[in-house]
């Protein structure tokens, strides 16, 4: 009976042991993360860049600095009611990425009927080719790996940049989407349509 005892009492120890152990890792990361935003801002070449990119879902407040990145990159860019019936709409996954206190980009994507569809992904031009686009990507996918078998989306034949991206991640074309995007000129552009299998993703 004593040696029960005994061995329920170290194992509640032992439990509260880990159960500290935890906490005291979590509170080293959250010290760790406050660190690398400090020493960012006093030592600007001390942390990486994309060590300061956070992900949060998208607010109303955000929409001013969302609608000056997306009319820096369009020609065609959205309106703000576009984007505040998005974000109204229990279909569509609104995220932006943020680096410390300014956001550098934002991502849309709608899932429905086990299939999801990439409506906007967009990067701030000062911050392009630092990873951004790349961990906006990744959460849609997460995102819609909860709802959908397969992920789809349309890019411009001209946007070199973002078809190596999405083909690096192993979406494939399947069609073409003819006169899909407004030109300048009145003409319109063809879209290239491409997909990922999410189920062959587990």
């Amino acid at each position: 009976m004593i040696c029960r005892s005994l061995s329920i009492f170290i194992k509640k120890k032992n439990n509260k042991m880990s159960l500290w152990k935890l906490v005291d890792q979590v509170k080293d990361f959250v010290l760790y993360d406050a660190d690398k935003e400090f020493y960012a801002k006093v030592f600007p070449d001390s942390v990486k860049r994309k060590d300061l990119m956070r992900l949060r879902k998208m607010r109303t407040e955000d929409l001013p600095e969302v609608l000056d990145i997306e009319g820096k990159n369009y020609n065609f860019p959205w309106s703000e009611g576009i984007f505040k019936d998005c974000l109204k709409s229990v279909s569509y996954s609104c995220w932006i990425c943020h680096e410390l206190d300014a956001i550098v980009g934002y991502s849309i994507v709608s899932m429905a009927v086990g299939e999801a569809h990439i409506m906007n992904i967009s990067v701030d031009p000062a911050i392009q080719k630092q990873g951004v686009g790349s961990i906006l990507l990744e959460n849609m996918i997460a995102q819609a790996t909860k709802k959908a078998e397969t992920i789809f989306l349309e890019v411009r034949p001209s946007n070199k940049v973002a078809i190596a991206l999405y083909e690096k991640r192993g979406f494939n074309e399947i069609g073409i989407r003819k006169g899909y995007y407004p030109v300048e000129d009145g003409r319109r552009e063809d879209a290239v349509m491409l997909a990922l299998d999410l189920v062959s993703l587990f």
